[in-house]
């Protein structure tokens, strides 16, 4: 068990219950529950909170129990809900109360998976976004009507309350929170540690109908992602990037939309994005204008609108919320 008795940072408790889902359990826990001193004194104090009395079964045949009740919710802030035991079944009317008064108390809530289950029986969900893994989206639509559930999204930050989709975007989820909290730099050392990207767009599509590249296919086409990643600052004409890889431009079409889910164009775009919120986040005083050319944008005006229509915000909101937080 790590020691958090130095530590000075938010509170984490994350949730335990009979039934727990161990793989959205642990992928919180290593993100907010794992020693890492290089962060300083400042990281997060992370508790294993019951939901009920244990012992308690988990995913796998395995049995746990922990010291530490729903009492201690009210002094956290954030409570991570790691998935749920089924997604039909009930939510305990304490752990409905306790929610809902650390959310009254401003502690930020957030699910992984179907843990929205949980959100959406406590009322913390109604009128907001959210989303949840495409499995469970018909299910949570039907029954709870006031939530605005966007189920092709990997993850979407209400402030107060955030939802991840399927079990791997909670991974997404929490690097999204360590960014918000402590910056880029410190967002990308967890995601080195983890061995994933540092950042995928919360709008990006959780379901790509076949995600696995034909044999040769991933190799065919590195060296042109790679070299796209280094020139989103030029124009890029579907002419040149199919020349590049060898391939007719309906071909390097077809073979983009199969790896990616995504057209030619919304890769790009995308790209051009998570470079800008890369830039903005390191670089704090550059002018957006500049930020928009290295971008590929060509203009500030037309990176806004790219930033409103993939994640929601401004640049400038984004630089405030990101930038200077290290």
């Amino acid at each position: 068990m790590t020691d958090h008795s130095e530590l000075t940072g938010p509170r984490v408790a994350i949730l335990a219950y009979d039934g727990l889902c161990t793989f959205e359990f642990g992928v919180a826990q290593e993100a907010f529950g794992l020693a890492r001193p290089e962060m300083g004194k400042n990281w997060y104090r992370c508790q294993t909170v019951a939901v009920e009395q244990g012992p308690l079964r988990a995913a796998g045949g395995l049995r746990f129990t922990t010291d530490v009740g729903l009492d201690q919710l009210q002094q956290a802030d954030l409570i991570v809900v790691p998935g749920w035991r089924g997604i039909d079944a009930p939510v305990p009317d304490p752990l409905i109360e306790a929610l809902r008064q650390a959310s009254k108390r401003g502690a930020r809530i957030m699910s992984l998976c179907s843990g929205i289950t949980v959100l959406a029986a406590s009322g913390l969900l109604d009128g907001r976004r959210a989303t949840t893994h495409w499995r469970y989206a018909d299910a949570i639509a039907t029954r709870y009507p006031a939530i605005s559930l966007d189920p092709d999204v990997l993850y979407i930050d209400e402030g107060e309350v955030l939802t991840a989709a399927g079990s791997a975007a909670g991974i997404d989820l929490c690097l999204h929170v360590i960014r918000r909290d402590f910056g880029t730099k410190a967002a990308n050392s967890v995601a080195r540690r983890l061995v994933v990207p540092p950042h995928r767009d919360g709008g990006q599509a959780q379901f790509i109908e076949r995600p696995v590249a034909r044999d040769g296919e991933t190799g065919r086409l590195g060296p042109l992602i790679d070299w796209v990643q280094s020139n989103l600052d030029r124009p890029l004409a579907l002419a040149e990037l199919a020349n590049r890889a060898g391939m007719s431009e309906r071909t390097l079409q077809r073979r983009i939309q199969e790896m990616t889910g995504q057209s030619i164009g919304d890769w790009l775009i995308g790209l051009k994005v998570s470079h800008a919120c890369h830039l903005l986040a390191d670089q704090k005083n550059a002018p957006l204008e500049a930020i928009a050319a290295a971008s590929g944008f060509g203009s500030a005006a037309t990176m806004r609108h790219h930033f409103r229509a993939r994640l929601a915000t401004s640049p400038g909101a984004y630089r405030r919320r990101f930038a200077g937080l290290r």
